[in-house]
């Protein structure tokens, strides 16, 4: 299966299309319904292929109204790929705080990193796919995010390397292939498959500690 049919399946571009009610919501609601409605469409057809006329129409507004609520679909884009990138690093702050282990920090932040891409498969694919579609200053702005991202991973492997812990011949190579483990999981996962979202979590923890080096029996440290 292709990553954008697994992104675009499970009638996310129907839901994209059910008409809103524009008079029912507040201007946040509404904000809030043409951005799902954006992230929706970019990832079932594409964002060049979707128009302003596409995401009016999937929430219900017409013509020169929904550009009361926003400029361009590119600052659509720029919102959902900041917006991701951005709570990706909260959750990983978050998954480390008040740990000192080096072993549980790199677990917890594979955890954070997992849980994430399950949960929001449509702005991890969307983030993925349509980096080359931003203008800058943009791009350049998620890239520095994302750069952010991975080097906290990086600088923890590093550290248990130091420490003894990890063993790794290079950390950058084991942080992207870390990372890899969440875009794969944004193509495929399902919640109605064979796993939840915390035992996937929780397997590719294991996964994630034996690409550093660590004994298998240490890593499964949770079932």
């Amino acid at each position: 299966m292709r990553a954008d049919e697994g992104a675009a399946e499970g009638g996310s571009y129907e839901r994209a299309h059910r008409p809103a009610r524009p008079g029912d919501a507040s201007p946040a609601d509404r904000r809030s319904a043409i951005l799902q409605a954006a992230l929706q469409l970019f990832a079932a057809q594409g964002y060049r292929s979707t128009t302003m006329s596409d995401i009016g129409a999937a929430v219900g507004i017409r013509g020169p109204s929904l550009y009361k609520h926003v400029a361009s679909k590119h600052e659509l884009l720029v919102e959902i790929m900041i917006g991701t990138m951005e709570q990706l690093i909260a959750d990983n702050m978050a998954a480390v705080a008040g740990v000192d282990d080096v072993h549980e920090q790199l677990r917890r932040s594979v955890e954070a990193h997992i849980r994430y891409h399950a949960r929001h498969r449509l702005e991890a694919f969307v983030g993925n796919r349509e980096i080359g579609s931003l203008e800058q200053p943009d791009q350049d702005r998620v890239l520095s995010r994302r750069s952010a991202y991975e080097r906290r991973f990086r600088e923890l492997i590093e550290r248990g390397v130091a420490e003894g812990v990890f063993h790794v011949q290079s950390a950058r190579i084991a942080s992207y292939s870390i990372l890899d483990m969440g875009i794969g999981v944004s193509s495929w996962f399902h919640e109605v498959g064979e796993f939840s979202v915390d035992q996937l979590a929780y397997q590719y923890g294991d996964i994630a500690l034996r690409i550093v080096g660590v004994a298998a029996e240490r890593s499964a440290t949770r079932s």
